[in-house]
């Protein structure tokens, strides 16, 4: 203990059976704190930040996240809830609460004298037991809608108002159903959530494809097009900087006005190319349109080239919605 008030004047030192007992006892508050949360029924709770922020919820992910916990075997509860929450997105109330239970329970036990080392092997085997019953009593299921509603509305309820919950429960399950691939692990980075300004939680709608925050940037091009050739590109429309360091010197404005030319005609072409792959698949008479997602830039000259040819481009979409 010496050792210890050398290193740290200001630590404070427990024996075994104090640091257990501060140990459960602080499990504990974390039960308390959290199991007001549990279920449809549970009450809301609200946090605010350092900075006046407000955040009003009842998930218990996002209350161990945000809760600024110091004690070590508290923090150390709810990473353990957190974790459950990242493995299958639901179950950080109910784990928080049975670990202070069982905690709970074996501070009966050591008090009556049993060794903490045989609670924890008892732990182990009711573990184990627990999981065959799970597996006895567990339903299969190969995806079925209906089931899925059911699940979804379960979880839902337990974070949000159930009127909230029983419009996003359809909403969940059929964004989840359009991205599924046959023998193929479910990406949830393909399904995106925009939060719109003006709007409220009932007004959530499902888009069965892809929304950019932005379109054409040209008045005459079309605003709705129909069985549609896309193409997307990562190129460059526009005249760019070198990525090094360099320089052009002219000794004439004829001489200038030659680079000049020669950097437009170097888009030019590029901008030719597109439109000439548009004739190619959208020949006249055929009902078919054309339309250009471009990661970079494109200019105004090459827009209304665009625009002449009845093609809708779009500059400087996001990568992640180039990879969905």
């Amino acid at each position: 203990m010496a050792a210890i008030m050398s290193a740290n004047p200001r630590a404070e030192i427990a024996r075994a059976s104090e640091a257990l007992a501060i140990n459960i006892s602080a499990a504990m508050g974390v039960q308390d704190y959290i199991k007001s949360n549990l279920g449809p029924k549970g009450s809301m709770k609200m946090l605010v930040s350092g900075a006046g922020d407000i955040k009003i919820t009842k998930d218990g992910n996002v209350l161990m996240h945000e809760s600024q916990i110091k004690h070590p075997t508290a923090s150390l509860i709810a990473r353990a809830a957190t974790a459950q929450d990242d493995v299958t997105g639901d179950g950080t109330t109910s784990i928080v609460l049975l670990i202070g239970e069982l905690l709970k329970q074996a501070h009966v036990y050591i008090t009556e004298g049993l060794h903490p080392r045989l609670i924890t092997e008892g732990f182990d085997v009711a573990r184990t037991k627990a999981l065959e019953i799970l597996d006895k009593i567990s339903i299969k299921s190969d995806g079925n809608r209906d089931v899925l509603l059911e699940v979804a509305r379960t979880s839902l309820r337990t974070k949000v108002h159930h009127k909230i919950a029983d419009i996003l429960t359809p909403i969940v399950v059929d964004a989840v159903l359009a991205i599924r691939r046959k023998d193929e692990q479910i990406d949830l980075h393909m399904v995106e959530i925009m939060e719109m300004a003006h709007r409220t939680d009932a007004d959530t709608t499902l888009v069965r494809g892809l929304v950019l925050d932005h379109g054409a940037r040209h008045p005459d091009m079309p605003k709705r097009v129909e069985n549609a050739f896309i193409l997307t590109c990562n190129v460059s429309f526009e005249y760019e900087k070198t990525e090094v360091n360099s320089g052009f010197f002219y000794k004439s404005p004829e001489e200038r006005e030659k680079m000049v030319l020669a950097e437009r005609q170097f888009i030019l072409d590029r901008v030719n190319k597109v439109i000439a792959l548009k004739k190619q698949v959208c020949p006249p008479g055929s009902g078919k349109s054309f339309v250009i997602i471009n990661q970079k830039g494109i200019d105004p000259l090459s827009l209304d080239m665009f625009a002449k040819e009845g093609i809708m481009a779009l500059r400087r979409a996001k990568r992640r919605n180039m990879e969905r």
